[in-house]
């Protein structure tokens, strides 16, 4: 059984960092994409980044781009997300979803998904 932990939200002030952290379990990090998605309220959820370690593809929403980056961290098999310069906009509930469909241009959530970290950016 897939299941998708993520930690690391809270309050920030605009351009400040922050890392978020998506725990998996059931599901091998270095066999299949892993990405992360984000809903602000009154929105849609979006992709924000998603990572295919197997093939070394990347992708960013281009609102994110230069400022967030995916890795994978292979021991713990979990997936992080590195935000900087973090503006008012970027303020939302972000979700990790496991084997998403993925190329460098797009990125497709599938029916895996965890249950959300808030990530408020306010003055």
């Amino acid at each position: 059984q897939v299941q998708l932990v993520e930690s690391g939200g809270g309050l920030v002030q605009p351009g400040d960092s922050l890392i978020l952290s998506c725990a998996v379990s059931g599901f091998t990090l270095n066999d299949h994409p892993i990405g992360w998605f984000r809903q602000a309220p009154g929105k849609a959820r979006e992709a924000v980044s998603c990572l295919n370690s197997r093939g070394r593809i990347t992708y960013y929403a281009d609102s994110v781009k230069g400022r967030f980056t995916i890795f994978p961290d292979s021991a713990k098999n979990a997936v992080n997300l590195h935000m900087s310069n973090l503006k008012p906009e970027d303020t939302a509930v972000y979700y990790c979803t496991a084997d998403p469909a993925m190329s460098r241009h797009y990125c497709i959530g599938s029916d895996y998904w965890g249950q959300g970290t808030q990530v408020t950016v306010s003055s």
